[in-house]
């Protein structure tokens, strides 16, 4: 029904960015939202950064001034841009979308994940 795939994820050193996508598809009538999350091993998945339909950001303390979240032109897509990257941001990257559906019903999807991992 609705997907969300997530790309861009890799293997890079601390100091290197990265740009995560993710591009929805399927029977949507708009977006409320849509955000990143991320789980590191052992630990529970956490907010990363999320932007509503009217452009309002928000970051974990941990991001803030090093990744840019964005909307795509067509928004159905959200872009994650890491500067700066540390070897705690290793972690697999959830792309998280709040929809309207055709029917009007509103749900949440999450796509598989994409992984990324900094070493030092």
């Amino acid at each position: 029904q609705v997907q969300l795939v997530e790309s861009g994820g890799g293997l890079v050193q601390a100091g290197e960015s990265l740009r995560l996508s993710c591009a929805a598809s399927g029977s949507i009538f708009s977006f409320n939202a849509m955000g990143w999350y991320r789980q590191a091993p052992g630990k529970q998945r956490e907010l990363v950064a999320t932007i509503t339909s009217g452009g309002s950001t928000n970051y974990a303390d941990s991001v803030k001034g090093r990744f840019t979240i964005s909307r795509g032109n067509a928004k159905n897509t959200v872009y994650l841009q890491m500067n700066s990257l540390k070897p705690e941001d290793t972690a697999v990257y959830y792309c998280n979308a709040d929809v309207i559906l055709d029917n009007y019903a509103r749900y949440d999807y999450w796509g598989q994940g994409t992984r990324v991992t900094v070493s030092s």
